[in-house]
């Protein structure tokens, strides 16, 4: 039980770093992107690697909790992992041939995930009581049973909804460096 609660606590950490980490750069380029450039380029240069440790570290965390807290996955859980786990190998492989056009086809899955984690939210915090359940390998599994709640208000649906954020906003930034990066016609 301590190693689920310091792992909780961790998790809640980062959660909250990374989102502020997503304010942050919401304000930068409202803001300030056309008056610091290089922001975009130091953080774009290494975008589909921090990308590809913040899938890790998800699909670590996933894992954690339902192989070893021994919280049951809901449907929309498996979904979400449905969506993120193949960018642990795929972001690897595009890394190993340099390919960093992959952006083009992560975001999509990013996009999906983080679409189904917001609607995951929207019944873990907005369900008026009701308790929203599926049915998974003959059991009845909760969407909305709280297992980790720290900081006031960081749940595992606000974990992976902010690790979806994350990896949108570093492979834009990825995007964009490559925009800015391409060799441009003579």
């Amino acid at each position: 039980m301590e190693l689920i609660d310091t792992v909780n606590k961790l998790l809640a950490i980062g959660t909250l770093l990374a989102q502020i980490f997503i304010f942050l750069t919401i304000i930068y380029y409202v803001f300030f992107r056309k008056t610091y450039p290089w922001i975009e380029n130091v953080i774009g240069k290494y975008g589909l690697m921090l990308a590809f440790k913040v899938a890790l570290l998800s699909t670590l965390a996933s894992l954690f909790y339902s192989d070893i807290a021994g919280f049951a996955p809901c449907k929309f859980c498996w979904f979400q992992r449905i969506f993120m786990y193949p960018l642990v190998i795929l972001i690897p492989l595009a890394l190993r041939k340099k390919d960093f056009k992959i952006v083009e086809y992560l975001l999509p899955l990013s996009v999906i995930g983080f679409l189904i984690s917001l609607y995951q939210n929207y019944m873990y915090y907005y369900n008026n009581g009701l308790d929203a359940s599926c049915v998974l390998g003959g059991s009845q599994v909760s969407c909305v049973k709280r297992y980790v709640f720290e900081l006031g208000y960081i749940s595992v649906p606000i974990m992976a909804l902010t690790a979806f954020a994350l990896v949108i906003v570093f492979l834009l930034f990825q995007k964009a460096y490559n925009t800015s990066n391409q060799e441009k016609p003579v």
